[in-house]
């Protein structure tokens, strides 16, 4: 099996929009996918939008998603790793790891630290990050929609 890392461009939005769906149902979330297929053509011609794609013999496999954004802390910038999705049939034979290792090339030459967040539930997902020698911290993530906030500003 061949496995080939590229990044995106517009031409891919479908396909990536349709993986991004398979990943929502997998984790029982699509409510929460509004964005189209213009939406993500947009994303993609973005140089700050970084999405990798694994192609299993010309067929789509898989996709890590990552944003370039500043990082306050350190005074540079940093990838805040956004999704990582192996389709099931591939799922076991080192895509997601060939996906990761893909961003860390692209990472490397700036020394971009790479973070994301990952759901307690996860244990798969814990050990597969381990393995890659990632430092695991507890952490939760909080969301504050445009209907809580609103509300807020309203009272």
């Amino acid at each position: 099996m061949s496995i080939e890392i590229r990044r995106a461009v517009v031409a891919d939005a479908e396909t990536v929009l349709t993986m991004l769906g398979e990943l929502a149902a997998y984790q029982d979330q699509q409510q929460y996918v509004t964005a189209s297929l213009q939406d993500w053509q947009g994303f993609l011609g973005r140089d700050e939008v970084i999405v990798l794609l694994a192609e299993v013999d010309g067929v789509a496999a898989g996709y890590v998603s990552a944003l370039r954004r500043p990082y306050l802390w350190v005074g540079g910038d940093r990838l805040a790793l956004d999704d990582l999705y192996v389709r099931e049939q591939f799922r076991d034979a080192g895509v997601g790891r060939q996906l990761m290792l893909g961003l860390a090339r692209y990472a490397l030459p700036d020394r971009l630290p790479i973070g994301w967040g990952l759901r307690l539930e996860n244990t798969a997902g814990y050990r597969f990050y381990e393995r890659l020698g990632a430092k695991l911290v507890t952490k939760t993530a909080a969301s504050w929609s445009v209907e809580a906030y609103e509300g807020q500003l309203n009272e």
